[in-house]
């Protein structure tokens, strides 16, 4: 489809579009990555290695997981034509699962491993839906600037719910309600506020932003998407620029979601960070994020996604080797900020890319595949950072596993046409 002027959704389908990345983002910012992440191995489970290998794993398994269904249900999708009635379920999820965390504790270790997990999921699988919209909502010359838009309101909304999380909860000498700071109650209310964020600021999206035309009824588009699924995948040469690139993503993404995932686990274990000191880090990287998100933007649809990709990348592995050498927590400040710089470019650059590279009949499809890429090997990641912990008893060793994703994701991305 050839968007043009009369075409083009409005500014408002546009803004609430960028918005759900605000909403989303409390979730892997604050659950994912920094607090309860960080309260799970220190307060849950009986130990910090243990704890993040067990955290390793439940990442991997939901990764596991949306690697499966992603591809399937995006297939799905697209002969029927709606996204946003999958968008809807894996929200409520993902919003359910959030709310779920303030049940966890230590007496009920696998409880929150298995909640983690699967909201976890639902996250993930509604990005699948939520990243296929994009074409349909800018003219192609504007894609890498809208997704970063993205990206950038994204970051924003995560610093915004750490802030908040900050001063109603973690720091504050009374936290809001009378929590009871003995019973880590502080600390298990980050999953219903995640929740109540995710939930509120995803509905304008679903208001007014505009959605595809239904298309065939849903058991008959579930027959016609497997079958184009089974053809697509069958005939992937066919799509050999699509293949390189989804190949060298699946790789350099392993490096990424690691190093989300276990970006706060590391400082807390091997630089001794507390709790508001993780909060404080992460809204510090979200302002360098959401500022490099914005800005790569329009370099994105200037000089194209690809070198964007390659340069973010680049750095990302520059300053993420210059962390595993910090020998005191200053350090670690110097190079983890202007790190979070290159973290949004490497996302929405990809994402862009994906819009450029997909078939426009088989957008949520490939968008699907896209999925596959970031989560097929996903597992390898954290499954391998917890063996080298839980092997040479050291999180620095662990987290020196992400350079080599990186690395080799790059020199793959190498072999990619660029794509404008």
């Amino acid at each position: 489809m050839t968007i043009d002027s009369s075409t083009t959704p409005s500014r408002r389908a546009i803004a609430a579009w960028c918005l759900y990345d605000w909403a989303n983002s409390a979730f892997p910012t604050v659950i994912v990555t920094f607090v309860f992440a960080a309260y799970f191995t220190k307060g849950i489970a009986v130990d910090e290695v243990t704890g993040t290998a067990q955290w390793g794993w439940t990442m991997s398994l939901s990764a596991l997981a949306v690697a499966a269904l992603g591809p399937v249900l995006g297939a799905i999708a697209d002969h029927g034509g709606r996204r946003k009635p999958w968008l809807a379920l894996f929200t409520a999820i993902a919003v359910v699962g959030s709310w779920a965390l303030w049940w966890g504790g230590a007496d009920a270790v696998l409880m929150t491993l298995v909640i983690v997990g699967i909201a976890n999921f639902a996250f993930e699988m509604g990005m699948v839906f939520y990243n296929a919209m994009l074409p349909d909502l800018v003219m192609r010359e504007r894609l890498g600037r809208v997704s970063g838009w993205g990206w950038g309101v994204g970051y924003v909304g995560g610093l915004a719910c750490l802030g908040a999380a900050l001063v109603l909860l973690v720091q504050a000498e009374t936290p809001i309600f009378g929590l009871d700071k003995s019973a880590a109650e502080h600390l298990r209310a980050t999953g219903p506020m995640v929740a109540i964020w995710f939930a509120v600021f995803a509905v304008p999206l679903f208001i007014w932003t505009p959605d595809k035309a239904s298309g065939m009824a849903m058991g008959a588009a579930a027959r016609a998407g497997l079958k184009t699924l089974a053809t697509t995948l069958g005939n992937l040469g066919q799509y050999r620029d699509v293949l390189w690139f989804l190949i060298a993503r699946m790789i350099y993404t392993d490096g990424l979601v690691t190093l989300f995932a276990f970006g706060g686990i590391y400082a807390a274990g091997t630089f001794g960070m507390e709790f508001e000191e993780l909060i404080q880090l992460g809204i510090a990287m979200n302002v360098t994020a959401g500022a490099g998100a914005f800005a790569f933007g329009w370099i994105d649809d200037r000089i194209g996604a690809k070198p964007t990709i390659l340069i973010s990348v680049g750095c990302l592995t520059l300053l993420g080797m210059a962390l595993l050498w910090a020998p005191t927590k200053m350090w670690f400040w110097v190079f983890a900020l202007p790190l979070g710089i290159f973290v949004g470019p490497a996302q929405s650059a990809s994402r862009s890319m994906m819009a450029r590279l997909a078939p426009e009949d088989m957008r949520t499809e490939f968008f699907g595949l896209y999925a596959f890429s970031g989560k097929a090997t996903a597992f390898m990641g954290p499954a391998l950072l917890g063996v080298v912990t839980v092997a040479t008893d050291s999180q620095r060793w662990g987290m020196a596993t992400i350079m080599v994703f990186l690395i080799c994701g790059m020199a793959l991305l190498v072999k990619v046409p660029a794509a404008r």
